[in-house]
């Protein structure tokens, strides 16, 4: 299992913005955007593999995962 799964991945759609919006909550503050989802998705899986190469040159720990804790089943509770 490559590090980066250890990370959640979000692509929602934002109206204010007209786009699709990626980010890696806890990981990357920020993200990308764009029209089509798939591609946000993939430069937003890029952007992971990038951050957590720059922690290991940089020699700090990464911050605690957040996938694996069912977030999308919890999310079903709070609609």
């Amino acid at each position: 299992m490559k590090e980066s799964a250890r990370y959640a991945k979000i692509v929602e759609w934002s109206e204010e913005d007209e786009c699709f919006v990626g980010s890696s909550p806890g990981l990357v503050y920020g993200g990308c955007h764009g029209s089509d989802e798939k591609a946000v998705f993939d430069e937003l899986c890029q952007i992971v593999e990038e951050a957590i190469a720059i922690y290991h040159q940089d020699g700090k720990s990464l911050p605690p995962a957040t996938s694996g804790r069912d977030y999308a089943n919890k999310m079903q509770n709070v609609a």
